[in-house]
């Protein structure tokens, strides 16, 4: 029998990443369709970034939140996976809900819902790699899960596309949302509440192996001061490794929010030149979502390189050179939006190297912070590292409509450009990290 931190075997991670397949294919969705969602509701295009809102400030609220209540956890479900079933559930109803609303704010009360509920499920599922996997796994382990998400995402952003290839309809009146939309959505559903179960059915966990202090630790009446108080103290308390990736997180989350929230829209305003509810803006909506399953797409064929460069080179040496590679792809934008270059040429390429850079995003930095952190806390610090995911996203949602109408001309391009030296100054960032439980070879 596998016990804790005993090496396991390829299929065995499989296994335990799987319902991540499920969690991308949700996120996929979301990322290529809710900016054309909100706005063939009638949303103004500068307003867009702050219905975006949902995805940061649940993360902010309810990953710290989990990984507290999912460390003091031991059930016949166990430790992890109870959330990733409560989160499944929740998630499935809002994927039904989404493509059904019938006005802006049913949407975007949908998205708080499937935003929650995934939080619920994703934070545990970072901690869950760490509480099974030994430390010579744990690259390989955060990899795998980076493998499914590409995989999840390119699926979920190719679904319209498959749909309109099998004779689903594309058109739509403004207001309403097209059949090949709301049935990708459905399907979603359907994959998450699989990928899910299979993980749980297939992925036993261990009872904490200090039953004393867990004991001791579960007796503790739940106190929400206590809790806001420990994650104060935890923000400065951080070990330094955590501290410096944290600087690493904020520029680059930043940067792909921008990119998440305008891309479409900067193709359609600043290449298409078009308008919601035209046949022009619907292509270019069609162009986004397939974007985003390039570097999707890239990032889970990137994945198995990394699988190798991961047993020659340290997870530093990989991250600050992805973040370059994302960085340069971004800022190659401009090229598309001064006619230098054929579009859709550069967009391609951009994507490329965005994927390279999202596959290295999705496992590095867990795989270093992992070494780093106490494992009767692991969920704990994995939620309170997620706050420098959100907040540059929330700073993203409340400002980067006024700066783009403002200062930058009324271009979404530019706004997604920006996040190139995002990426820049993540990269830039990575000389100060330093990782001595890196393992290579």
């Amino acid at each position: 029998m596998n016990t804790p931190h005993q090496n396991k075997t390829l299929l065995q991670i499989v296994y335990m990443c799987l319902g991540f397949f499920g969690i991308q294919f949700a996120w996929g969705l979301q990322q290529g369709n809710m900016s054309a969602i909100y706005a063939r509701l009638g949303a103004d295009p500068d307003k867009i970034a702050m219905l975006w809102l949902a995805a940061p400030v649940t993360g902010l609220l309810v990953q710290p939140i989990i990984g507290y209540f999912s460390d003091r956890t031991w059930c016949r479900l166990g430790r992890r996976r109870p959330y990733f079933l409560g989160g499944a559930i929740f998630s499935v109803l809002a994927l039904i809900l989404m493509p059904l609303s019938p006005a802006i704010w049913v949407a975007a009360m949908a998205l708080w819902i499937l935003d929650t509920s995934v939080n619920a499920s994703m934070e545990p599922f970072r901690a869950f790699v760490g509480d099974i996997l030994p430390e010579q796994q744990r690259k390989i382990g955060y990899t795998m899960q980076s493998i499914m998400i590409g995989a999840g995402a390119v699926l979920a952003l190719a679904m319209p596309q498959i749909l309109t290839s099998l004779g689903v309809s594309i058109e739509a009146p403004i207001g309403h949302i097209p059949a090949t939309v709301k049935y990708s959505f459905f399907i979603g559903s359907v994959v998450l509440l699989v990928t899910i179960a299979v993980t749980i059915i297939k992925t036993p966990e261990y009872p904490p192996q200090d039953q004393k202090a867990f004991a001791e630790m579960k007796k503790q009446a739940f106190d929400p001061l206590g809790m806001l108080k420990e994650m104060g103290q935890a923000l400065f308390s951080m070990p330094t490794l955590m501290r410096r990736l944290a600087v690493v997180q904020f520029f680059t989350w930043a940067a792909f929010m921008a990119m998440w929230a305008y891309f479409s829209l900067g193709i359609a305003h600043d290449i298409f030149h078009a308008s919601a509810g035209t046949p022009e803006f619907e292509a270019a909506a069609t162009l986004g979502s397939n974007c985003f399953a390039v570097y999707n797409a890239v990032a889970f064929v990137f994945s198995f390189a990394l699988l190798s460069l991961a047993k020659k080179f340290s997870a530093k040496q990989i991250h600050t050179s992805c973040l370059i590679i994302g960085g340069v792809g971004l800022l190659s934008l401009l090229a598309a939006r001064a006619g230098l270059a054929p579009a859709k040429v550069v967009l391609v390429g951009a994507m490329v190297c965005v994927g390279i850079a999202w596959s290295s995003i999705l496992s590095m930095p867990y795989a270093m912070l992992s070494n780093a952190l106490p494992p009767e806390k692991m969920g704990f610090y994995m939620g309170v590292f997620n706050f420098f995911i959100v907040l540059p996203q929330i700073c993203v949602s409340l400002f980067a409509g006024f700066i783009m109408k403002h200062c930058l001309g009324g271009s979404p391009l530019m706004v997604v450009s920006l996040g190139g030296i995002g990426m820049l100054l993540a990269a830039a960032s990575m000389i100060f990290v330093h990782d001595p439980h890196d393992i290579k070879g």
